[in-house]
């Protein structure tokens, strides 16, 4: 199958300013995603970014498409990406984060396999096991649930699903549960892009300050599945920037 990569990369960053160019073992980050992408089954990868400085990193190496600074989300900027390209309606596009130079090429086939896969689900993405308490009742750790059929049925800052005996009058006892991380790597079908910006944010997503709310919202079915393999987590603050390099430096 026949699918696109696109990596919003932004320059700008409330905890880590110019993010996508910090250096890791002598390459900026934005370089090394994009280098992770390459090595997947995409047909293309892109870099969108708003910033010269992070194309002009990236020249030679991957196309750029130049878009708006005023995208209020990455789901946003990729839809500028599609409609600059012209990309047909039932073409794929996974979304890979800027600051995941540690992504595995299979788990991006395995969201774009799984959104082809089902063709009544409009998005993909990917999850993996929570195993500790302090994951799940994390803020920043994002949680989902989903049916028989793969088909996402929440997405929550909050622990979910609650279980009402082990967690009563303050318990933290996850054993015998069962709760998901979601994996913030997307395929999207360009038709299905191409809607959602033209729908006004919906209350929760303003509220969880999710934006895959918006698409539930609306009807749209979300495709979920354990990843085929463990996702390294991104770089986040500059903790995790040097952790990251830390761990590459010693694999020269």
């Amino acid at each position: 199958m026949s699918f696109y990569v696109v990596v919003p990369a932004r320059y700008a960053s409330t905890r880590l300013p110019g993010k996508p160019l910090a250096e890791i073992a002598g390459q900026p980050m934005v370089v090394r995603v994009a280098e992770r992408c390459q090595q997947s089954d995409a047909g293309q990868v892109y870099v969108a970014t708003d910033d010269p400085r992070i194309a002009d990193a990236l020249e030679g190496k991957v196309p750029v498409v130049m878009t708006r600074e005023d995208h209020p989300s990455g789901t946003d900027r990729l839809q500028e990406v599609a409609a600059q390209l012209a990309l047909a309606d039932d073409d794929i596009i996974v979304n890979v984060q800027g600051d995941e130079p540690l992504i595995p090429p299979a788990v991006i086939n395995q969201v774009a396999e799984n959104l082809a896969a089902n063709p009544h689900c409009q998005m993909a993405t990917l999850c993996e096991p929570i195993e500790q308490a302090d994951d799940l009742f994390n803020p920043n750790v994002v949680k989902v649930v989903f049916d028989n059929e793969g088909r996402a049925l929440y997405f929550s800052r909050a622990p979910i699903p609650w279980h009402r005996d082990a967690f009563a009058g303050g318990g933290r006892d996850i054993n015998g549960g069962d709760w998901w991380r979601h994996i913030g790597i997307y395929a999207y079908r360009v038709a299905f892009l191409h809607q959602y910006v033209s729908w006004p944010p919906a209350a929760l997503e303003t509220l969880e300050s999710l934006e895959q709310l918006r698409a539930m919202a609306n009807g749209v079915a979300i495709h979920v599945a354990p990843a085929c393999e463990a996702v390294p987590g991104g770089v986040d603050t500059p903790e995790d920037l040097e952790r990251l390099r830390a761990q590459l430096e010693s694999r020269a």
